[in-house]
């Protein structure tokens, strides 16, 4: 019997895993990994949870993956990488938002913890498979989209290779949300009406202004109209701010629309531009870094989504050096240096980069 290791997150989607993987006849265990001590790394302000005579949710999480184990009978070991995840993908996340850029935490988490450091810690529990609760599908090698697309999570695996890839299941990938949480209740899993996780992989939900308070210094600035250069206001600190963001800005009593279009570090400067239409959100080419290639195909045309859920975008490759493409596109609005852009070709998933420079007519654009 093959033995297979379930990342239990304590939610419903990895239980349903485990469930899956015992109906086809493997041996399973669950690994819970805990990532994030808010003590241990200062996580004070903006928690809601340290005001609470509560439990912090990271231990909730270990509950609820412990009551599922015990309901389905199998062992659920525990590992904590708290010191991996600082150095590994908060201290990126922290560095992209001294940038300026709008990083993604979840694609490198999945990168070096999800998919590297826990497949090393299964593999010592004797695993012949690990196996997790993302919507998404392996096929011959191949990497597709999950059968549900409100919920497939490609996205946030374009950075694996091949060799993390291998010897890996996704029990859910082939279901849709709605079934997923009606297998729960037919077992009756206390996490069957648990909703999904949002906020930073890992850490949660979080008053996000007064949360990076605790590790990046505050540095208020000026709001100019990048269309009149004048001065319209004072912004709090550019790491607070991405691009194509209408809420939140900190301006009010304006007829029209408001939004994000751009930031210069240097001189500390948030640019915004009145009108959803602004031509300063618009873009037609961008360069991509760190590019990763899970499929050994190298197309010239495919699609590319340059956020999560974002429908997909015809693009053009042109192929740069090992690490680094220019994908062209017709107009994509707020195309944002830091995050990933992801390539597919039909329901393959070919991989991705991360966006380091935005251009219009061939020239990089001086606000980005």
């Amino acid at each position: 019997m093959k033995k297979v290791i379930v990342g239990m997150s304590g939610g419903v989607d990895s239980s349903v895993a485990a469930i899956l993987l015992k109906e086809q006849g493997y041996e399973v265990e669950g690994l819970f990994m805990r990532n994030w001590d808010s003590m241990v790394n200062n996580d004070i302000l903006g928690n809601p949870d340290l005001n609470k005579n509560d439990i912090c949710p990271q231990e909730k999480d270990y509950n609820d993956a412990l009551a599922v184990c015990k309901k389905l009978d199998i062992p659920l070991h525990r590992v904590d990488f708290v010191k991996e995840y600082w150095d590994y993908v908060f201290t990126y996340f922290l560095d992209e938002l001294k940038k300026g850029r709008t990083p993604n935490p979840d694609i490198m988490c999945n990168k070096f913890i999800k998919f590297d450091l826990f497949i090393k810690e299964a593999k010592k529990l004797g695993a012949d498979y690990i196996a997790t609760g993302h919507y998404a599908r392996l096929k011959n090698g191949r990497l597709l989209r999950g059968k549900d697309n409100n919920k497939d999570q490609t996205y946030f695996l374009c950075q694996l290779s091949n060799n993390q890839l291998k010897n890996v299941l996704f029990p859910v990938g082939d279901l849709e949300k709605p079934v997923v949480r009606e297998i729960a209740k037919k077992y009756k899993l206390s996490t069957a009406d648990k909703k999904d996780s949002t906020g930073i992989c890992f850490i949660g939900e979080r008053n996000f202004t007064n949360f990076l308070k605790n590790y990046l210094p505050n540095q208020k600035g000026k709001i100019v109209d990048i269309d009149t250069k004048k001065i319209v206001g004072e912004h709090y600190g550019l790491m607070y701010y991405t691009i194509g963001q209408r809420k939140g800005i900190g301006l009010s009593g304006n007829k029209e629309k408001l939004f994000v279009v751009g930031k210069d570090v240097k001189n500390n400067i948030l640019y915004v531009s009145f009108g959803s239409d602004s031509e300063f959100l618009y873009s037609d080419e961008a360069i991509l870094e760190e590019m990763n290639f899970i499929s050994d195909q190298r197309p010239t045309f495919c699609t590319a989504k340059f956020r999560y859920r974002q429908k997909d975008i015809p693009v053009t490759i042109e192929y740069i050096d090992e690490k680094h493409i220019k994908v062209k596109y017709d107009r994509v609005r707020a195309v944002t240096p830091g995050q990933a852009c992801v390539l597919y070709l039909g329901e393959e998933c070919l991989g991705g980069g991360i966006i380091k420079e935005v251009r219009k007519e061939n020239q990089k654009l001086w606000y980005l």
